[in-house]
Formats: C-alpha cells, sequence, structure tokens
C-alpha cells in the first residue's frame, strides 16, 4: 500500500514555525498551571464532615486528576499532529510503504491496554474499595436512626431510647408565596431537627409510607433513596460539630422542595441531655391524654397541628386541591356525627380517615405518627373551622382508649 503525505521543509525553517505557531499558547498555559498550584482540588463540594464524604471527594478529586491528563495528552497530540502535518503550499507528498500488520495492531492495542490499566487499577479498585465502606453499616455501630419519608415531611425515630417525632418545614408561608423577603435558610429550615452526636457511628434505616423520597445531606457524603415497602441502610458519623443540611432529592410531589433536612451534630454529652429532654416530653404528652380539655384548648392546639401536619395538602383555609386533595371545608366525611346515639365514637368516618388515612390516596395514617392529644385535638379542629360548624369535639382519652382497643376507630 503506497501512502502519499507532504514532504518536510528544512529543520530550521520547521523548527521557527512551529515556536511561532505554539508561543501564543504559553501565557494561557503558565496561569492555568499557576491557577491549579493555588487551588485547594476541593472543586467547590461542601466541607466533608464524615468519612464517606471524605472518601468521596478524595476518589472525585483522583479521577479528575487522572481524567485531566487523558484529556491534555490526547488533545495535546491531536492539535501537534493538525499543525504539524497540516497541508501547506510548496509541499510535496512523501512515498513510503506501511508499516506490517503487526506494528498496526501495536498501535491498537496500547490506547486499549492503557485504558484498560486505567479504568481497573487506578480508578476500578479505589472505587471497589470506598463502596465497600459506605456499604459496611452493621460493623461497630454505636446507634440506629430510622428515618421515614412521607408526603412532605420526615418522620425521625430512635429505636433504643423510644423517642419519635415529625419534621416538617420551618420556613414561613408568607417567605414562600413572596409576601416578605426570604430568609437565611430559605426551605432548608424545619420545626424538629435531627440531634447526633459527633464521633459515634449511626445506622441509619430508611423507609417511606407513600412515594419514593430521598434523604440526602451533602457534607455527609450521604444520598440513599427511602423507598416503601423495603427499609434500606446507610451511615455517618459526624467529626465535627454543627448544623448540617440538606433535602429529599427525589421528585416526590408538589411540595417536593418543601422537604428539608436539618441535622444538629452535638458533643455526646449534649446529645444524652437532649434525649432525657425529648423522654420528658413524651411522657408530657401521654400524662396529658388522661386530663379532659376544653374546647378552646382543643382548637388553639389542633390550629398548630394542622399548619404543621395538614396545610400543604388540604391548604391553609381548607380549600383543599381537588381531586387529590379534596376540600374539608364544607366536607362529608368532616361533617358527619361524632358520636352515636349511645354516646360512643363513630368509628367509620372522620376519626377513621385522620387515625387510618385512606388507602390509594395521598392521604396517610396519622396514628402512629400524632400523639392522643394531637389526634384530638386536629379532629376538633377541622369539626369547627373552615365554615364547619359541628359544635362537638373528641378528647384525647378516647382517642387512646381507641387506640389501645387495637381496633380499627
Amino acid at each position: 500500500m503506497i501512502i502519499r503525505v507532504p514532504a518536510r521543509r528544512p529543520a530550521a525553517v520547521s523548527t521557527a514555525r512551529q515556536m511561532r505557531s505554539w508561543a501564543f499558547l504559553l501565557p494561557a498555559a503558565s496561569t492555568l498551571i499557576a491557577h491549579e498550584a493555588s487551588a485547594s482540588f476541593n472543586f467547590n463540594f461542601p466541607e466533608p464532615v464524615t468519612p464517606i464524604a471524605r472518601e468521596t471527594l478524595a476518589i472525585h478529586n483522583e479521577f479528575m486528576l487522572i481524567i485531566t491528563i487523558l484529556f491534555v495528552v490526547v488533545f495535546a497530540i491531536m492539535i501537534y499532529s493538525m499543525i504539524r502535518h497540516r497541508k501547506r503550499p510548496g509541499y510535496e507528498a512523501a512515498t513510503f510503504s506501511a508499516p506490517s500488520n503487526r506494528l498496526q495492531w501495536f498501535w491498537v492495542l496500547l490506547p486499549f491496554a492503557i485504558l484498560l490499566f486505567i479504568d481497573f487499577i487506578l480508578m476500578g479498585i479505589p472505587a471497589v474499595k470506598a463502596i465497600v465502606v459506605m456499604e459496611d453499616t452493621k460493623t461497630k455501630a454505636d446507634m440506629v436512626l430510622k428515618v421515614t419519608g412521607m408526603q412532605w415531611k420526615w418522620q425521625y425515630e430512635y429505636p433504643e431510647s423510644g423517642i419519635k417525632f415529625i419534621s416538617t418545614l420551618a420556613t414561613p408561608r408568607d417567605q414562600i408565596n413572596n409576601a416578605e423577603a426570604k430568609g437565611e435558610h430559605y426551605l432548608l429550615e424545619v420545626d424538629n431537627p435531627v440531634v447526633l452526636p459527633v464521633g459515634k457511628k449511626v445506622r441509619v434505616l430508611l423507609t417511606s409510607t407513600d412515594v419514593i423520597h430521598t434523604w440526602w445531606v451533602p457534607q455527609f457524603g450521604v444520598k440513599r433513596d427511602a423507598v416503601p415497602g423495603f427499609l434500606r441502610e446507610t451511615w455517618v458519623k459526624i467529626d465535627k460539630p454543627g448544623i448540617y443540611r440538606g433535602q429529599c432529592a427525589e421528585l416526590c410531589g408538589k411540595e417536593h422542595g418543601f422537604m428539608p433536612v436539618v441535622v444538629h451534630a452535638v458533643p455526646e454529652e449534649e446529645f444524652i441531655a437532649w434525649q432525657d429532654t425529648q423522654k420528658a416530653k413524651i411522657a408530657s404528652a401521654a400524662s396529658s391524654a388522661d386530663r379532659t380539655w376544653s374546647k378552646d384548648e382543643l382548637m388553639a392546639a389542633g390550629k398548630a397541628v394542622y399548619e404543621k401536619q395538614c396545610a400543604m395538602c388540604h391548604q391553609p383555609e381548607g380549600q383543599g386541591l381537588p381531586p387529590t386533595f379534596p376540600a374539608l371545608a364544607g366536607s362529608k366525611v368532616v361533617n358527619t356525627p361524632l358520636l352515636s346515639a349511645e354516646g360512643k365514637v363513630v368509628t367509620d368516618t372522620h376519626v377513621d380517615r385522620v387515625m387510618n388515612g385512606k388507602p390509594g390516596t395521598p392521604m396517610q395514617a396519622f396514628r402512629n405518627t400524632l400523639s392522643d392529644t394531637d389526634l384530638a385535638a386536629v379532629i376538633t379542629f377541622e369539626r369547627n373551622s373552615f365554615g364547619n360548624q359541628r359544635g362537638d369535639m373528641i378528647q384525647p382519652a378516647q382517642i387512646k382508649a381507641l387506640r389501645q382497643e387495637g381496633s380499627k376507630p
């Protein structure tokens, strides 16, 4: 096979032209090198505060370095070839014979072998080691945190201590509706943050009650789906006290952007004190279910519960977003009788809907997330608000009795 290529000019002319061709690149190259030398090489990632986050950042930086070297080498060869062997006036094609097939195969397989080495040795082994560490949730775990996603809030549970609470968005609706200026942590603030001890390995279990949610805190290097019907897991070990913010990273419905995650990392002594405070609140809530509440007390408490738990779907004024989220104003379910002729709670309408939800709809069951007092308060509030004037109420003790009976109210 005969190949014709441009003949070479004298070495002095060729060298001079090459120098002129590359001279314009020297200032840009020197600037780039100086900038890279002074950079922190974190590529604008948030500060990592867990072993997983640090390992992820290290792997990312290593891969970016390898990819950058490959990019520079390949494009340098391409640019050199285009400049060195370009068609120019006065050049005549040279005549030579093609090399042997063995040499051709060598130059074909050499880049392939280099890429295999980079992929499997320089990149594959570190990646596999990092994944093994990330998935090791059980080894030397000091405590467990259960996270349950629901539209559109998070429930946190500490199984060893019996602490359980709901964490909802705390950003005022006036900010969301552009009625007032946005706050510093707009859409990244909650009423009940997660509290975790520093320096302890926390095994995190995740699930969901409705659709797929994703629990994501960038500085932890953790982003794990919460899938209905499945119990997934990850782990964190926070090295530095502070407040760390994240959010749901899965498109989970119309209020997807209103599911922030806020974690307070505190020293162990402070965490123990926080646990004691939460246990006292739980005991107080349990005892409050045994006393008789006035209607005004239930209405005030119910309004607070409704604004946190129900207003996102049924709207602040109870008008709803039909057909997915029906209106509570004038609702047939809300306006059914609460007590039977014998004075017993009617167990197949409003109370049932709030406590057990409605399968196949976004209406979730609140019996396992709200206290007896909260359930009684929000039911009473809904029956006497938004134009609903039932005039009746239900006591926390009645909700407690229904719960203890174990029967569907």
